[in-house]
């Protein structure tokens, strides 16, 4: 029988894979943009991103585990997808576009949604809940620095 965190970090893994649709072009886009001086820490982003999908994932489980297959779960594993699918879609839609702008837009956008699941979540867990706040702390500094470098390269906004 298929476990339901098999199912659940199956999907996470799927919709992640959709970050891979990025050309030689694109990264070489974004690999020639500025960044502010106090970006020091770019080369531990994907490992602090695969934290934070972890944790999502963990309190995807939780919630399931509460309440599996209730009308109300489905709608939170709902949110939890859309979460994700905004926060992948950051980078391969940012690249296409070559938009800072966009990227800030998502990221944003990312940060309301995770905001609503929390609260939506603490009915249900208050574990859950509190593995999402790693997405919850760390993606106002991921738009904000995309937000910064809007400045740093206009022609780029």
């Amino acid at each position: 029988m298929i476990k339901s965190w098999m199912v659940i970090g199956g999907v996470a893994f799927l919709v992640a894979l959709a970050a891979n649709v990025i050309t030689p072009s694109d990264r070489q886009w974004f690999k020639r943009l500025q960044r502010p001086r106090w970006l020091t820490f770019e080369g531990a982003i994907p490992i602090i991103w695969t934290v934070i999908f972890i944790c999502g994932a963990w309190s995807a489980y939780i919630v399931w585990e509460k309440d599996p297959g209730s009308t109300s779960t489905w709608l939170i594993m709902g949110l939890y997808l859309l979460l994700e699918i905004v926060t992948i879609a950051y980078t391969p839609v940012m690249f296409k576009l070559r938009s800072l702008k966009v990227g800030t837009i998502l990221g944003g956008t990312g940060l309301i949604i995770s905001a609503l699941l929390i609260l939506a979540v603490l009915g249900f867990s208050g574990w859950a809940a509190l593995l999402l706040v790693p997405y919850l702390l760390w993606s106002p500094i991921g738009t904000y620095t995309t937000w910064q470098m809007i400045s740093l390269n206009p022609q780029d906004a």
